[in-house]
């Protein structure tokens, strides 16, 4: 490469002028074509010009000829490609990018290292380097304005080193004094190497004369010699006295460091002492409080609380390594824990007498309670234990068995109390329940003994079919004899002179309001009695999130209720130690609301409705408190049995429709379910209003409707007396017009089906019992219809020997308007027969048979007159006649 470079030197870039600085051997990327050499260069003369050019080999010859140059100036970008990963490519980027890739890496990169130092000194100009090393830059960087190209052409650029202007102006001179030194090179050169030696010799004189003032420095030199050695004496005596003072220094501080070391050790003593007698020094005052304190009054328990604290405090200090072994402080210790030992046992038993006293206080106003229906307030009780809050999480702290032991205590006290209170409690609202007099209690507590299904006959002006009652629901179309029950409900009727259905309504509510009563007694009494063992027993309460899982549960229609607690892997320990107390002290609560539910489910199944939507309202407020708490846990196990209740009297009275059995001998009318469906519907509209479990009643709605169209489809087939489609009819009208008037958005379907069933039944009874009232006109157009259906032309018909015009005169006048209206007049008798008077259709069904008998005569007058035109012959009653006939019917009847 070095002989390239001096080839090119000579041969393309000293002609014009130019110095080659670096050359790097390329090929164009991309393309298999002969190598080329990229020349960094600049010109000799002022002002510099650098240049990059592109020489070629020849194809003639061996020589390269200049083929592309590009100034420096007009260069932009310099890319090499990867400033990591070292690579032969790289782009210049000139008027456009020119891509090359080098023979070497080394070449690539002194190349480049070329272009910015040369960029550096001559051009300035901002050129991007990008993907190059910042090292080959680094070293790179120029450190004045007049520093050389760095690199392998070093050597050629000192070789033309520039003059300064006095070196310039020295030659200048030199040249003047001889005017031959242009034309006479060799001349002028002898004359300066003549002056050269002339000079030389000069210099050697100089030095020889100055030999003199040598000698005289030399004994100077001597001189001074001597003045050091003898400052050198002085130095070592001065040190040696220095010494002695020395060792007596090192003594002297010596002696102060172990001063100030016993100093600092007395210091540390001092505070280690006061730290133990601050810390570990226990008030008299509090002392005495905790072995004499009064913990009856208000201001005794503050004391006690305080010197409790303090106590603590004491007993907590954090002591250093090595304090334990200090008498004084183990012998406090114990006197501590003495203390502590002895008012906490104090603490222990006072507070037990109190939960004692709590349950003979509360007893005696049992009585007062047990006549009204409510709980007794424990806030006074509450109240003075509260005193106490901090001296229980004091005892915590300190001495958890005791703090246990009087946990259990209070359960146990607490429980027998709850247990006495709201046993009574559910007596007085049992009683309350099934009557207020012994009469009433007896008849509302008898066990339903159920009979066979009696269905009662119904004449042609009959009742409708409702059961009447103290209880006229669905469940009771299997239902008491009505001796018995006159006997038994005698009392009651004759207290208000009411109804057996207003004295149903006036039960059912006495019973909601009674149920709502106990509660909304319950609620509050469960809810303050968790708070005040939260806050008594510093058990920290935290809410559960909402969709926490429980452990076990049951699916029910309005979603999944809790049936046990969960276990403590899902709630905190305090939290499960709270349900845990409230399960053991109202552990009665839940056996009692489920026989109060039995009761209320004996007494009247419907009651069940009433259950449902109080229960769940009271659910659903617990759960948004805390849906884990014990109120929320207990309220959802109730609420799955009374769910089970209501879907068990949703089932039996299916079953009850589906065990109804009809009279052979009486027409049917409205079915008794049919018309004891509505009343469920209206009474259960009015319960549900506005309740969070719709969607039980709307599931309810949907197994009761299917069970009513099923009964009602199969009485209708098993009917002797009444023809189906009058059951069918009659039933399914009634069950339109119930969904209509009471507007249940879950029933539109069927309500549709319902009023689907009523028009298709009402047609095919119209026509069957209308039948065929002028036979033989009938059955003489049916046979003009076969022949027109064979082919023969309608104008021809009156040809045919069966059916021409005599024939057709002959069967009208077999048909006069008396014998109409008389086979019309016993149409409406037999249609009277056959409806009931509950639903009043019998002008609906006569107005439907008027237009099918109409229907029928403008089809025979069509046919005359397509089929005999011109004949003249009309039937011997018109439309007027015949509108007068069913008119006239109707009125008489």
């Amino acid at each position: 490469m070095t002989a390239i470079k001096h080839a090119l030197q000579r041969d393309i870039f000293t002609p014009n002028d130019e110095r080659l600085l670096s050359i790097v051997n390329v090929c164009k990327a991309g393309k298999k074509k002969r190598n080329c050499f990229l020349c960094a260069t600049v010109t000799t003369e002022r002002p510099v010009q650098v240049n990059v050019v592109k020489v070629k080999k020849s194809d003639k010859g061996d020589f390269y000829k200049r083929q592309t140059a590009w100034l420096l100036r007009d260069l932009a970008v310099v890319d090499a490609k990867d400033a990591i990963k070292e690579s032969p490519e790289f782009d210049l980027h000139f008027d456009k990018i020119y891509k090359w890739v080098a023979s070497s890496i080394a070449e690539k990169n002194i190349f480049i290292s070329c272009i910015w130092k040369l960029n550096q000194r001559y051009i300035r100009k901002k050129i991007d380097f990008i993907n190059v090393s910042a090292q080959l830059l680094e070293e790179s960087v120029p450190s004045g304005e007049n520093q050389n190209v760095a690199g392998g052409d070093e050597e050629v650029v000192d070789e033309y080193q520039e003059l300064n202007a006095r070196e310039e102006q020295d030659i200048e001179i030199m040249m003047e004094g001889c005017e031959y030194a242009i034309s006479n090179a060799e001349a002028f050169a002898d004359k300066l190497s003549r002056e050269l030696q002339v000079l030389d010799g000069a210099n050697i004189q100089s030095i020889m004369a100055s030999e003199k003032q040598v000698n005289i420095l030399m004994q100077l030199l001597d001189e001074a010699l001597k003045e050091v050695d003898q400052i050198e004496v002085k130095l070592s005596s001065y040190e040696e006295m220095l010494q002695s003072v020395k060792e007596q220094m090192d003594q002297i501080s010596e002696s102060n460091h172990l001063i100030h070391l016993s100093n600092t050790n007395n210091v540390k003593l001092l505070s280690e002492i006061e730290f133990l007698v601050n810390h570990m020094d226990l008030a008299k005052g509090h002392i005495k409080a905790l072995q004499e304190g009064d913990l009856s009054s208000s201001r005794g328990i503050e004391a006690c609380t305080n010197a409790a604290d303090a106590l603590l405090q004491c007993m907590n200090v954090a002591l250093q390594p090595g304090h334990e072994m200090l008498h004084a402080v183990t012998q406090q210790q114990q006197r501590f824990t003495d203390l502590r030992e002895q008012f906490a046992r104090r603490l222990a038993s006072h507070l037990n007498n109190v939960f004692v006293q709590q349950g003979h206080d509360q007893s005696s106003t049992l009585a007062q309670h047990s006549i009204e229906l409510t709980l007794p307030n424990h806030h006074p009780f509450h109240r003075d234990l509260l005193r106490y809050a901090k001296l229980m999480e004091w005892l915590k702290n300190t001495d958890y068995g005791k703090y246990e032991g009087l946990t259990k205590n209070y359960m146990d006290y607490l429980s027998r109390l709850y247990d006495r209170e709201i046993k009574d409690f559910f007596e007085v609202a049992k009683i309350k329940m099934t009557g207020a007099t012994k009469e009433g209690k007896k008849f509302a507590t008898l066990p339903r003994k159920e009979s066979a299904v009696k269905q009662e006959t119904e004449s042609l002006h009959g009742s409708s079919g409702k059961l009447t009652g103290s209880t006229s629901s669905l469940n009771k179309l299997t239902v008491q004899s009505s001796g018995n029950r006159r006997s038994q409900s005698s009392s009651l009727l004759d207290m208000g002179n009411m109804s057996a259905s207003d004295l149903d309504v006036a039960d059912r509510s006495k019973f909601d309001k009674i149920f709502e009563q106990v509660l909304s007694q319950l609620e509050p009494l469960c809810l303050a009695e968790q708070d005040f063992i939260s806050k008594f027993f510093k058990l920290q309460q935290h809410l559960s999130i909402p969709g926490t899982p429980v452990s076990d549960a049951e699916e029910v229609d309005g979603g999944t209720l809790s049936r046990v607690h969960s276990g403590p892997q899902s709630i905190s320990s305090e939290n499960h130690m709270i349900r845990q107390m409230m399960t053991k002290i109202f552990r009665c609560v839940e056996p009692e609301l489920n026989n109060l539910i039995a009761l209320g489910d004996k007494i009247d199944s419907f009651n069940s409705l009433y259950m449902l939507v109080k229960m769940s309202h009271h659910v659903w407020t617990a759960q948004n408190v805390d849906p884990t708490s014990f109120l929320s846990t207990t309220l959802g196990n109730v609420l799955v049995t009374v769910k089970r209740n209501f879907d068990k009297c949703i089932s039996n009275q299916i079953k009850q429709m589906e065990d109804v059995k009809i009279s052979k001998k009486s027409k049917v009318g409205i079915l008794p379910f049919v018309a004891e469906f509505e009343e469920f519907a209206a009474l259960a509209e009015s319960i549900f209003k506005n309740a969070e479990r719709r969607g039980d009643l709307d599931k309810a709605y949907l197994k009761l409707i299917r069970g009513v169209f099923t009964n009602v489809e199969k009485v209708a087939n098993e009917s002797q007396k009444t023809p189906r489609d009058v059951v069918m009819m009659e039933n399914f009208h009634h069950i339109f017009a119930t969904l209509s008037r009471l507007k249940i958005s879950c029933l539109d379907t069927e309500k549709k089906e319902a009023k689907q069933k009523y028009t298709d039944h009402l047609q095919s009874y119209v026509i069957y019992s209308l039948g065929q009232p002028l036979e033989k006109l009938n059955h003489f157009f049916e046979g003009v219809e076969a022949r027109v259906a064979q082919g023969v032309r309608e104008e021809e018909v009156s040809y045919q020997l069966a059916f021409n015009k005599q024939e057709l005169r002959k069967v009208i006048k077999e048909y006069p308007g008396k014998e109409v209206k008389k086979g019309l007049d016993n149409l409406y008798r037999k249609v009277d027969k056959h409806l009931c008077e509950e639903e009043n259709l019998l002008q609906v069904v006569w107005h439907s048979m008027q237009d099918e008998f109409i229907r029928q005569y403008k089809h025979f007058e069509g046919l005359i007159a397509r089929c005999y035109p011109g004949s003249g012959i009309t039937m011997e009653f018109t439309i007027q006649d015949i509108l007068d006939y069913f008119s006239s019917i109707a009125q008489s009847h």
